[in-house]
């Protein structure tokens, strides 16, 4: 794979963006909760000058589809959508929960993951993934957004295996994560990153996923969102 791709995500409190050319990664990340609107299009820049390309040379563009803040996803796309539509780039999204995952793996070596994202009102992102041979993600079951102490209920066995702990859900809801009857480890990946998007947007461009800008969007697993709750919203 030597595709062009340049990743952008504000899904979480994190805030980065990644240009891939071929095996070498450029790479931005900063904690920047509320912040991201005026952190991801200078880091946007600083890549591309850095790697002395323009959006109109590369093969896609990815970005963090969620699941993840409402905001924070909205935000990611609707800018991710602006630079693709200037460029006429394809778009693909990219799962947090598969990008914690392969973060995981970049870190550590982890092979086996199960990615807990803090949601608030009590709740989890939910993902458990298996590294394949050629260095995809596979998610066991599907991802979900659940109570914490209903992830026993989800879990699939796969014998002999230590699982990786990725997100901010393990945290939050320690004492009933840690209670879940597999072999853990702790890891020490909090966020999604941008690099381990665009290395995963490699497989997704493979398997035909790309789609024109005006027909991306956002995975937020919940049905309901916040704002829909809003005065006058409802």
């Amino acid at each position: 794979m030597s595709s062009k791709i340049l990743a952008v995500d504000t899904a979480t409190e994190n805030c980065s963006v990644a240009l891939l050319v071929g095996s070498e990664v450029i790479a931005r990340c900063e904690f920047a909760p509320r912040e991201h609107t005026t952190k991801i299009l200078p880091m946007v820049d600083e890549v591309l000058a850095e790697a002395d390309l323009r959006l109109t040379q590369l093969d896609a563009l990815a970005f963090g589809r969620g699941p993840g803040s409402f905001t924070g996803v909205r935000i990611g796309i609707g800018i991710a959508q602006g630079l693709a539509f200037g460029a006429d780039l394809p778009m693909v999204g990219v799962s947090t929960l598969a990008a914690m995952s392969q973060g995981s793996y970049r870190l550590h070596q982890a092979c086996h993951t199960l990615a807990a994202i803090d949601a608030r009102m009590g709740e989890i992102y939910w993902g458990q993934y298996q590294r394949q041979q050629d260095g995809d993600w596979h998610v066991l079951g599907e991802e979900a957004v659940l109570r914490p102490e209903r992830v026993e209920q989800r879990l699939i066995s796969v014998q002999d295996t230590r699982w990786f702990t990725a997100g901010t859900g393990w945290q939050t809801y320690q004492e009933q994560l840690q209670a879940l009857t597999v072999e853990k480890q702790a890891g020490t990946v909090l966020y999604p990153e941008a690099q381990d998007m665009a290395w995963l947007a490699q497989f997704a461009l493979q398997r035909g996923e790309a789609v024109d800008a005006e027909h991306a969007s956002p995975v937020y697993l919940r049905d309901e969102v916040t704002w829909k709750k809003l005065p006058g919203r409802e």
